[in-house]
């Protein structure tokens, strides 16, 4: 394979399987906001929790082959499921690109505790992957960490159903057995679910809950892997975002430009 041209005039490319990693990119606005950005949302495999670890490395390859066609300086890729899957792989075929991925947010979770229990909202997949019981085998003897399996909640996001009475009914059978009096925090371990946060406040009833993900996190590693190659863009100009999804839907774009647009919590 022939060496990538990468300079800091280039966009910064995200992939994620659909409109969760929008919630990633809109923290990475907010850090680098003279940058240039390019999205592909691959809603039309949507989920990758449900697909076999192969599966979804081939599906992560080939949006990254995508975003390198059109030209990239760095990469995040914004889902849970795909990091696990394709990240070292990705990083061993393409050394000289920075990469990041994204993975429940458990040691500021952990950092931050003061005795309380954490719950920890994830996909099945992402609780049973290798990674996912890595991550809490470095923190579980610092605080009592609870994996909450969401099935079914990420489609509520890519239908753009953010704030209805069905989520009620979902957080009432999936959330409610496992939470106490003496829960904390709850980690939004998929990037879909920041944008169900001001729902999941609601349904928490004023109960002084911290809601945490790992967005902000993931946009600062990114900078920092950037900037420590020199491939920050020089200008104060305010930079562009281009959004690409493989579903034939055309709503899928404007309902993505809608969930960046939304307001950083």
């Amino acid at each position: 394979m022939s060496e990538l041209h990468i300079t800091k005039d280039l966009p910064i490319g995200f992939v994620d399987s659909g409109l969760g990693g929008l919630s990633v990119l809109r923290e990475a606005v907010r850090v680098m906001p003279n940058e240039d950005f390019i999205y592909f949302g691959d809603s039309a495999n949507a989920p990758y929790g449900t697909k076999e670890q192969e599966v979804i490395r081939e599906l992560t390859f080939h949006a990254v082959d995508r975003l390198l066609d059109y030209g990239i300086k760095g990469l995040a890729v914004a889902c849970n499921t795909a990091t696990s899957a394709a990240v070292r792989p990705l990083r061993n075929r393409y050394p000289e690109l920075p990469i990041v991925g994204i993975e429940p947010a458990i040691k500021p979770a952990v950092m931050n505790n003061h005795g309380g229990r954490i719950l920890v909202m994830a996909t099945p997949m992402t609780i049973k992957q290798n990674k996912y019981h890595k991550l809490l085998e470095q923190y579980e003897a610092g605080a009592e960490i609870v994996s909450v399996p969401c099935e079914g909640l990420m489609e509520f996001v890519e239908e753009g159903n953010i704030d209805s009475d069905e989520l009620d009914t979902y957080f009432d059978i999936h959330l409610t057995p496992y939470l106490t009096e003496n829960t904390e925090t709850i980690v939004l371990g998929c990037t879909h679910y920041p944008f169900l946060k001001h729902h999941i406040r609601s349904f928490l009833k004023g109960r002084n809950i911290a809601l945490i993900d790992g967005s902000l996190g993931t946009s600062l590693e990114l900078k920092r892997r950037l900037e420590e190659k020199g491939l920050l863009k020089d200008t104060e100009n305010p930079g562009s975002v281009v959004i690409q999804n493989s579903s034939p839907k055309s709503e899928m774009i404007e309902l993505s430009y809608r969930l960046l647009n939304m307001p950083i919590d």
